[in-house]
């Protein structure tokens, strides 16, 4: 993909901690596909990012590799944007140190997602979650990233990002751009079927409240069948009194393109044993071709492996260019 002056910059990145999930789908990636054609778009696999947690490194490779390929068959193509992997690009490691001396403890103390993950793993707290931050701030820094297309939860990180490079900047001069969150208004945060309350989990292929983008059509239908609604029978957007109707609702807007108001009238008075199948429908019709692409894919390592290795290639140059820079401004003697 040839850099293009006159776009501006997008990047984004999941972890491969789990399978990619209908949420990971709708809240992330189809957005991205639509901003592809608005900027110069660098996306990657954040393995570095799930190493704080303990995983088994074949199974962090194996769901690295599918990451990619899941990328690939949900439409990113890659004469239009960067597809990498984290750890190939050594730069994300480097400007994450020189990052961290100018992140405050106080700030990053204040993470909302450290302290939510600190009480789920208490047993394992360690320095890698709690400079979580400074290293997103260094993926997107790098690129010189004019917008990071998040969730609602990653928002706080963005705002952290920005305030280390005011801060660099304050230092140094204009060194990095100040990148901006930009949150999807559909399909944003895709909820649990069975815990509304809660994100879709990646973690747990058998969790029936996550779908997940590789469940095959019948175990779709079925999470679906078994989703939690409400006493009512009435399909009504109410996030706050009827949450599992209204994330059934999002879902739906989100692979119909249906509003909310449409979808309202279309099942005015049939209840939810029509409406909850037609929505496991549409999200079948949604998730199948990706599915069937990703498997070819898979089949094909060394097609993958290609597409990785030059996508580290192109990203690599770009990222040279900011760490020299900053190496430059800190001080750093050249290397010969």
């Amino acid at each position: 993909m040839e850099e293009n002056v006159k776009k501006l910059t997008e990047f984004s990145a999941i972890k491969p901690t789990g399978t990619l999930t209908l949420g990971s789908y709708l809240g992330a990636i189809k957005n991205w596909n639509e901003l592809c054609e608005e900027y110069n778009s660098i996306f990657c696999v954040a393995d570095m990012h799930s190493i704080t947690i303990r995983m088994d490194p074949a199974v962090l490779r194996r769901n690295a590799l599918e990451q990619l390929a899941y990328y690939i068959a949900s439409g990113l193509d890659t004469e239009k944007c960067i597809l990498f992997i984290q750890s190939h690009v050594h730069e994300h490691a480097e400007l994450s140190w020189v990052l961290g001396c100018y992140a405050m403890f106080g700030e990053l103390s204040r993470m909302t997602q450290f302290k939510d993950k600190s009480a789920k793993n208490a047993d394992n707290i360690n320095g890698g979650l709690f400079t979580y931050p400074v290293l997103m701030a260094a993926d997107i820094l790098l690129y010189g990233t004019d917008v990071v297309p998040v969730g609602e939860d990653q928002r706080q990180h963005v705002e952290l990002c920005r305030d280390i490079a005011n801060r660099f900047n304050g230092v140094y001069g204009d060194v990095f751009k100040l990148p901006r969150a930009i949150v999807p208004k559909v399909g944003a945060r895709v909820m649990s079927l069975t815990e509304p309350e809660k994100k879709m989990s990646k973690s747990d292929d058998n969790d029936p409240g996550s779908v997940m983008l590789r469940d095959t059509d019948d175990v779709i239908m079925r999470k679906f069948k078994r989703a939690v609604t409400d006493c009512e029978t009435c399909v009504r957007f109410d996030p706050e009194n009827k949450k599992g109707v209204s994330n059934l609702m999002t879902i739906y807007s989100a692979v119909t393109g249906k509003s909310y108001e449409e979808i309202e009238r279309e099942f005015d008075g049939k209840g939810y044993g029509v409406f909850k199948p037609a929505v496991g429908e549409a999200v079948c019709d949604t998730v199948r071709p990706i599915r069937e692409e990703a498997n070819r894919l898979l089949a094909d390592k060394a097609y993958l492996e290609s597409i990785y290795a030059d996508g580290a290639a192109k990203a690599s140059r770009i990222a040279a260019r900011t760490l020299s820079k900053v190496y430059k401004k800190v001080g750093f003697i050249k290397k010969a």
